[in-house]
């Protein structure tokens, strides 16, 4: 992978401050609305550490005697997702920040923890090459590039060989 690797989940290069500050400063250029409600599930999903889910985020905004509908929430991420603030995991059909600004055409590549649940970040200037070349055999025009890989992340990986040093350094002992 290349300079773009991030760790921890979505786009780790910016603080939840520095997000915030970027989603009102875009939607300034833009002449868009940051609502509330906008701004708030952007908070919300800002401040987890694993990908959320929309019922996840409408139940955080409720309040009692005050519930968030889903589907308020669901435009509030269309939104989010449109202008580059918010990543859809679809395998989970969940959401992580995006807490930089992607090149124009950049595509994504999501490495998801099936162990811990994290999910890091990615871009691959090798994977574009290889996408832009199958795209062009196939004739096809992607609408977005973004790539999920499950398996387990580095942290878990050493969990789990931490955990069977354990188990053979026991095993040891007792034989002899």
């Amino acid at each position: 992978m290349d300079e773009h690797a991030r760790t921890g989940h979505g786009c780790s290069g910016e603080s939840r401050a520095g997000l915030l500050a970027r989603a009102e400063r875009l939607c300034r250029e833009r002449g868009l609305q940051f609502t509330p409600l906008r701004q708030r599930t952007l908070e919300v999903i800002a401040a987890e550490t694993r990908p959320l889910g929309a019922y996840d985020i409408a139940e955080r905004l409720s309040a009692p005697g005050r519930r968030v509908a889903a589907v308020s929430v669901y435009r509030a991420l269309d939104f989010l997702t449109e202008n580059g603030l918010v990543h859809r995991i679809a395998s989970r059909n969940a959401f992580v920040p995006c807490e930089h600004s992607h090149h124009e055409g950049e595509g994504v590549v999501f490495l998801i923890c099936r162990a811990c649940g994290s999910v890091d970040e990615t871009s691959s200037a090798e994977i574009e090459r290889g996408l832009d070349r199958t795209l062009a055999q196939a004739g096809f025009r992607p609408a977005s590039r973004i790539v999920e890989i499950e398996g387990e992340c580095g942290a878990c990986q050493g969990r789990e060989e931490r955990a069977g040093e354990k188990s053979s350094g026991t095993a040891s002992r007792s034989d002899a």
